[in-house]
C-alpha cells in the first residue's frame, strides 16, 4: 500500500519543481519542457534524492500521473489537428517514419555490435534508439504555436508510423533474444492491426464527428462535451495498447476526431487548466529517472557522447531525408523534430535490463541519451522555427 501522506508531497515536490524549471527556461528563452526536464534530474535521485526511483516505477501513482498527463497533451495536439491537414502530408510523413526507423536501427546495431555486443543483443540495444517521443516535440510544438505548420504535420503523422514500426521492432527483437523463432504470421497481423486500428478511428472517427457533432450539447451540464470527448481519448488510449500502441496514439486519434466538432476551441480552452496541472509531471518524472551515478567514469562518458551523437545524427537523417522536398530547413525541422527518444527510450532500456540483455551501466547511457535527446532537441527546434518564422514573415 501505497502511504498517502508521501505522495503528496512528492506530488508538491514535483509540481513545484516544474514551475520553476519551466520559469527558469523560458527566462534563458528556452521551452519549458527544457526546465521540466532538468527540474526532474534536479528533484531525482541523481541529485536532491527528493524523488526516489521505486517512487516513480512502472505502476505507481506517479507514474500512471504522468502517463495520463502526456496522454492529455497528446490530445490537446490532437485537437489542434484536422484529418484533411494530415492526409496531405501522408507521403512525406510515411517516408520520414520508415528512414526515421530503418537508419537508428541500423547505425544503433553496428555500434552495439562494436561494443562487444552479439548481433541479437545488439538489435536489442537498437531498439532503444528508434522510437520517437511524440510528446516532447508536440510540447514544443504547441508552446510555439506552430502546430498546423506543414512541417509539424509531417513529424505528427511520422511519429504514429514511427510507433507502429518500433512496437514491431521491439517485437522481434524480444523474440529473437528469447530463443524463440519470429512468428511472421504474428507480426504480420498485430501490423495491419495497428494500421487498421489507425485508419479506421481516424477516418471514420473524423467523418461521424464532421456530421454530427450536435449531440454533444445534448446533456444538461455546459461541461458535457469535455466530459464526453475525455471519455473517448482514455477509451481510445486503451484500445490503442490493445493494438500493440503506445497509449498516446489513441489519445491523438482521439483530439483528432473532437477537432472536427463545432465545439472545438471551446475545447481547447476548456483542456487548458487540465494541461497546465498534469503534463507537468511527466516531463519531471521523465529527468527523474536517469541515474547520474552510472556514468561516473570517463569510459561511461564517452560512450553516452558516442550514442547520443548516433541517436541524433542518425533520426536527423532520417527526417531529413523523408522530408527533403520541403527545401533544407524545413527538412532539418522535421529531422530534429523526430530525435528526441524520451520516455520511449527508457521503456526499451528498461526491458532490456529485466531481461539482462546488458548491465547498469548501459541501462544508465540509454536512459541519459534518451534524456539528452529529449533536452537537446526543444532549443534547437525552437530556433528553427523562430528563425523560419522571420525569414518568412509568418508570426
Amino acid at each position: 500500500m501505497h502511504d498517502s501522506a508521501g505522495i503528496l508531497l512528492t506530488l508538491f515536490i514535483i509540481f513545484v519543481a516544474a514551475q520553476i524549471g519551466g520559469e527558469i527556461a523560458q527566462r534563458l528563452r528556452l521551452p519549458s519542457v527544457v526546465g521540466e526536464i532538468a527540474a526532474g534530474c534536479a528533484v531525482g535521485p541523481s541529485a536532491l534524492g527528493w524523488v526516489t526511483l521505486p517512487d516513480i516505477a512502472t505502476g505507481t501513482p506517479l507514474d500512471v500521473l504522468a502517463e495520463i498527463g502526456v496522454i492529455l497533451l497528446l490530445f490537446s495536439v490532437g485537437l489542434e489537428t484536422r484529418l484533411d491537414d494530415l492526409k496531405k502530408v501522408g507521403a512525406s510523413a510515411f517516408l520520414v517514419g520508415v528512414l526515421g526507423v530503418v537508419i537508428p536501427f541500423a547505425l544503433g546495431s553496428l555500434w552495439a555490435h562494436g561494443s562487444g555486443f552479439d548481433w541479437i543483443r545488439s538489435m536489442f540495444v537498437a531498439a532503444a534508439f528508434v522510437a520517437t517521443s511524440a510528446g516532447i516535440t508536440a510540447r514544443v510544438l504547441q508552446e510555439l504555436g506552430v502546430l498546423q505548420r506543414r512541417e509539424a504535420r509531417i513529424i505528427l503523422g511520422a511519429a504514429v508510423i514511427d510507433d507502429i514500426l518500433a512496437m514491431l521492432l521491439l517485437g522481434v527483437v524480444s523474440s529473437l533474444q528469447g530463443g524463440g523463432a519470429v512468428d511472421v504470421g504474428s507480426l504480420v497481423g498485430t501490423l495491419l492491426g495497428a494500421i487498421g486500428f489507425v485508419a479506421v478511428i481516424g477516418w471514420g472517427g473524423a467523418r461521424v464527428m464532421r456530421r454530427g457533432s450536435g449531440w454533444l450539447d445534448k446533456p444538461s451540464n455546459p461541461m458535457s462535451p469535455l466530459a464526453i470527448v475525455l471519455s473517448l481519448c482514455l477509451g481510445l488510449a486503451f484500445l490503442s495498447m490493445k493494438f500493440h500502441l503506445a497509449a498516446i496514439i489513441g489519445a491523438f486519434l482521439a483530439g483528432m476526431i473532437a477537432s472536427e466538432t463545432s465545439q472545438r476551441h471551446q475545447l481547447e480552452e476548456q483542456t487548458a487548466p487540465l494541461l497546465a496541472f498534469l503534463t507537468p509531471f511527466f516531463f519531471v518524472v521523465t529527468g527523474a529517472k536517469v541515474n547520474l551515478a552510472e556514468l561516473g567514469s570517463a569510459s561511461a562518458l564517452w560512450m553516452l557522447a558516442v550514442v547520443t551523437v548516433i541517436a541524433i545524427v542518425s533520426k536527423l537523417a532520417g527526417g531529413f531525408l523523408g522530408a527533403i522536398t520541403l527545401g533544407r530547413r524545413g527538412a532539418t525541422i522535421v529531422g530534429f523534430g523526430m530525435v528526441p527518444r524520451g520516455e520511449v527510450g527508457v521503456v526499451i532500456a528498461s526491458l532490456g535490463l529485466a531481461a539482462g540483455v546488458f548491465d547498469e551501466r548501459i541501462y544508465a547511457v540509454i536512459v541519459a541519451m534518451s534524456l539528452l535527446t529529449a533536452m537537446i532537441t526543444p532549443p534547437v527546434l525552437a530556433l528553427l522555427l523562430r528563425d523560419r518564422h522571420a525569414s518568412t514573415g509568418t508570426p
